[in-house]
C-alpha cells in the first residue's frame, strides 16, 4: 500500500463535508476526479474507505482508521510547513547558547529579557560552557553561540567581538591592600584568593596578572556564586577579580576597595562564536548587537558619578 499526503486529505475533507461534492469543492479538484481518488484509495487498501448510499457519506472501519492516521498526521506536517517557512523568513530558529564566563549571567538574562520579546519563535537555552567543550560543541551544532573571551582560529567559526571588560580587584575596605592605588602580582603571594570554580585558564587573574608574572597566591578558594564570594571578601576572609560589569555595586559600597590590576588596569574582550553559516540570520545578528550594548550599561553604572 502506497499512501500520500493527497490520500490523507481527500479521506479528512470527505468525512468533514459529508459528501463527495462538497469534498471537490473542498480540495478544489471535480467530484468525477476525487471520485477516481477513492477508488485506486480503495483499490490499494483492498476494502471499502465509505458506506455507499447513506447521507452524509459515512466512513466504514477501514476508513475511519485511515482518519485517525490523517489527524494525527496532518496536522504535524502543517506544524512543519510554518515551521519551515519560519526559518526561511528568519523569524524562528534555535540559539542555544553557551558560557566560558561565569559571570556573564549578569549581562545575559537582560539581553535574553529583550530579545524573547522580538523573536518569540527562537528557541532559546543556555548551557554552561565551563564543564564540557563550548567551542567543539559549537562545531559539532550542539550548541548555536558561544560567549568567550578567549577566541581560536577555528574552520568554519566566526567570532564578533562584543565588548571591552576590566577584571578588577576586590577587596575589604578595611584590607592592607585597600591603600594602594592598583595591585600588582607580587600582592597576591600572602592572600587567599576567591574565585569561580573554574579552570584557571578561563580566569583572568591568572591568564592576565598571575600567569605571567609566575605568582602563585597563598592559596585559592572556589565559590560558585558572586554575591557569596563578594560576602567572604567583605567579611576579610579572601580576595577576588571580576568583571567590572559584575562589581558595580561592590563600587558604590562602603564595605569594599575596588582597585585596578597595575597601574594601567588589564583589558580584555569578550567575543560571540558562531558557525560562519549563522552569522547572518537576523535574529542572531540582532542577539550579537543586544549583547554588545547591554554590558556597557552595567559597566556605566558601576562608574563613580
Amino acid at each position: 500500500m502506497h499512501l500520500e499526503l493527497r490520500h490523507l486529505r481527500t479521506i479528512k475533507a470527505i468525512h468533514d463535508s459529508g459528501g463527495l461534492a462538497r469534498a471537490a469543492d473542498r480540495l478544489n479538484i471535480t467530484q468525477s476526479a476525487l471520485s477516481h481518488q477513492v477508488k485506486g484509495l480503495e483499490e490499494q487498501v483492498g476494502m471499502e474507505l465509505f458506506v455507499r448510499r447513506t447521507k452524509p457519506l459515512k466512513l466504514s472501519p477501514a476508513g475511519l482508521r485511515l482518519l485517525r492516521v490523517a489527524e494525527r498526521v496532518l496536522p504535524e506536517i502543517a506544524a512543519l510547513q510554518e515551521e519551515f517557512e519560519g526559518l526561511k523568513s528568519g523569524k524562528s530558529g534555535r540559539l542555544h547558547i553557551a558560557l566560558e564566563c561565569h559571570a556573564c549571567f549578569d549581562w545575559l538574562l537582560p539581553v535574553l529579557e529583550v530579545f524573547r520579546k522580538a523573536w518569540p519563535e527562537v528557541d532559546v537555552d543556555i548551557r554552561p560552557g565551563l564543564s564540557f567543550g563550548a567551542l567543539p560543541a559549537l562545531a559539532r551544532e550542539e550548541v548555536d553561540l558561544v560567549i568567550s573571551s578567549d577566541p581560536e582560529g577555528l574552520a568554519g567559526i566566526s567570532f564578533a567581538p562584543l565588548f571591552d571588560y576590566e577584571p578588577v580587584f576586590v577587596c575589604a575596605a578595611t584590607h592592607p591592600l585597600a591603600a594602594k592605588p592598583f595591585v600588582e602580582a607580587t600582592d597576591f603571594r600572602d592572600q587567599t584568593l576567591i574565585t569561580y570554580p573554574v579552570d584557571r585558564t578561563r580566569l583572568d587573574v591568572f591568564t592576565g596578572l598571575l600567569g605571567p608574572a609566575r605568582i602563585e597566591p597563598r592559596a585559592v578558594r572556589p565559590v560558585e556564586l558572586t554575591a557569596v564570594i563578594l560576602m567572604l571578601v567583605a567579611s576579610g576572609r579572601g580576595v577576588t577579580v571580576l568583571p567590572d560589569w559584575v562589581v558595580r555595586e561592590a563600587r558604590a559600597s562602603a564595605e569594599f576597595a575596588v582597585r585596578p590590576l597595575g597601574p594601567d588596569g588589564l583589558t580584555r574582550r569578550m567575543f560571540a562564536a558562531t558557525r560562519d553559516e549563522d552569522a547572518a540570520k537576523p535574529f542572531m545578528a540582532h542577539f550579537i548587537r543586544l549583547a554588545r550594548n547591554e554590558p556597557v550599561k552595567l559597566q556605566r553604572a558601576g562608574l563613580p558619578g
